[in-house]
């Protein structure tokens, strides 16, 4: 009895030395998503009031009489970003053995740096469109006759007769035959900027008016494997950007090419090797390139470091040792090691 009752107690010291938690802090290694950032440009037209007389009085023809909307992809650019790696969640190792002081990390537990301070990724200006002018409306620049007129047909008339005298005035002060010539060049430029002030709101009565305005998209795209091909959005000159299933739009298509590229990571000679491990890990990334289609038109190529077509290094106890210790500043984006410095211990 006394044998079995040492036995039972044996176990439970063992098991409850099994539960004791190791020191430690936790964190994250990075994964790395590419963010395309995407600008849409929209056009609005609006047919002008007297688009009807267009060809009769001022000889414009094909001038439309629907109002309209479209949208156009001008531009594409992407930027990597790193998130939390849930499968690379590892502990570091802070006790008397270890000479792990700090780890910083951002506000997701990602890894930024061991026993120095991190850098912690900004995030871009937000995209602004540019302001655009007021807009001109021609009943400011219309003359009594004009604004007196009884139908619309005379209307057109009366306009389209300004018009060309606008015109006239501008040939007449460009070859300096004018009546009143300005004094100086600056009063000619001011004089000219008038006219053509004055061309551009009577025209509107006519040819409409056409306003643009650029907003922009950002897209996440997790890379994981290579793919050739795969849908990322779908746009519609008509509507913009719709959903994927929406075959109203014509599909974007976005190639993923590893190209079997890791940085090196060189670390300096502390002597013999230690056998304890650190708990510490940093990314060597792999190289990506990224390619977008409209359709079957390549739009770009776009290359960046990816986390998660790397691997992930542990590096040695002994770096964190009694003998030495060692700063590491990480990139937030990628997990890689920017800076790795060993310093002796006195």
């Amino acid at each position: 009895m006394k044998k079995i009752t040492m036995l039972l107690l044996g176990f439970i010291a063992l098991a409850v030395h099994a539960q004791q938690p190791v020191e430690g802090s936790t964190y994250f290694l990075p994964k790395t998503a590419i963010q395309f950032h995407i600008r849409v440009e929209k056009t609005v037209y609006e047919p002008g009031e007297l688009a009807l007389y267009s060809e009769k009085y001022l000889k414009l023809k094909n001038v439309s009489m629907e109002p309209r909307t479209s949208y156009r992809v001008i531009s594409v650019e992407t930027r990597s970003v790193g998130v939390p790696d849930t499968a690379k969640q590892h502990m570091a190792l802070i006790d008397k053995k270890h000479s792990i002081i700090s780890l910083s990390r951002d506000d997701n537990g990602v890894l930024l740096a061991v026993n120095t301070i991190g850098r912690r990724t900004e995030a871009p200006k937000p995209f602004v469109s540019a302001p655009k002018a007021a807009p001109l409306n021609p009943h400011d620049f219309m003359n009594a006759d004009i604004l007196a007129a009884g139908t619309r047909p005379k209307m057109a008339e009366l306009i389209a007769s300004e018009i060309y005298e606008i015109r006239e005035s501008r040939n007449q002060l460009t070859r300096g035959e004018a009546d009143n010539m300005p004094k100086d060049g600056e009063q000619l430029r001011i004089m000219m900027a008038n006219l053509d002030k004055q061309e551009r709101a009577l025209l509107q009565e006519f040819t409409g008016t056409v306003e643009k305005d650029t907003t922009e998209r950002i897209l996440t795209f997790m890379p994981s494997k290579e793919t050739s091909r795969q849908l990322l959005f779908r746009f519609s000159s008509k509507l913009g950007m719709v959903d994927n299933d929406d075959l109203s739009g014509r599909p974007f298509y976005v190639t993923v090419e590893d190209l079997h590229y890791l940085p090196t990571l060189n670390l300096p000679d502390v002597g013999k090797k230690s056998k304890e491990e650190s708990g510490i890990y940093v990314n060597l990334p792999g190289k990506i390139r990224l390619s977008l289609f409209d359709g079957t038109q390549l739009l770009g190529k776009f290359e960046h470091y990816v986390a998660q077509f790397g691997r992930s290094e542990s590096l040695s106890g002994e770096l964190f040792g009694k003998k030495f210790t060692t700063h590491i500043v990480l990139d937030p984006v990628t997990g890689n090691a920017q800076r790795l410095e060993v310093v002796p211990l006195q």
